[in-house]
């Protein structure tokens, strides 16, 4: 695949919001997610990943979750940093791993000075991991020539129980 998204956590603590990264995993088409530490470990077994995204998208521990990075994939760091790129400006890499902080502190200057690029969200005030994760893979679809979107792909994404259409005078006057 030429254009591949991957996702590093550092060591989350909250298995609600694994669970929902796994799910916009799903959602956006990343190819894996890798994580630090122990904390997410010690509480999996919440199973939290309602959409069973764990079957097609790996979910990794690892000690360094830049080794062993396929060629071309850049890493680019989610942070509230002085000197970063806000999110709006920024042109999404072909191929990147984006890491994400820990819910309860930031990332290590180390992994900063290592990354291609550093981003943060214009936001007052910080954002949940889930959240973040979403708005960076939402930014990245919605700056992708494949954004356009479909009546297909309503299809294949609402729910089961949603058979939702405009009529047609709400898809006349923009509705």
């Amino acid at each position: 695949m030429s254009s591949s998204v991957c996702i590093g956590l550092v060591n989350p603590k909250s298995p609600t919001n694994v669970g929902a990264v796994m799910r916009a995993a799903g959602c956006y088409g990343a190819e894996a997610i890798r994580y630090t530490g122990i904390r997410f470990a010690r509480a999996a077994r919440f199973h939290t990943d309602t959409k069973a995204t764990g079957l097609r998208i790996p979910l990794l521990a690892t000690d360094d979750l830049t080794a062993e990075l396929p060629p071309g994939m850049k890493i680019v760091c989610v942070e509230l940093a002085e000197g970063a790129t806000a999110l709006p400006a920024f042109v999404h890499p072909e191929r990147a791993l984006y890491i994400f902080g820990p819910e309860d502190g930031s990332l290590e200057q180390t992994l900063i000075d290592r990354a291609d690029a550093v981003v943060y969200i214009p936001t007052r005030g910080c954002m949940n991991l889930a959240a973040t994760v979403n708005v960076v893979l939402y930014d990245r679809l919605a700056k992708s020539a494949g954004a356009a979107g479909s009546e297909e792909l309503i299809r294949q994404s609402r729910d089961t129980n949603n058979r939702i259409r405009l009529g047609a005078a709400a898809q006349t006057d923009g509705r």
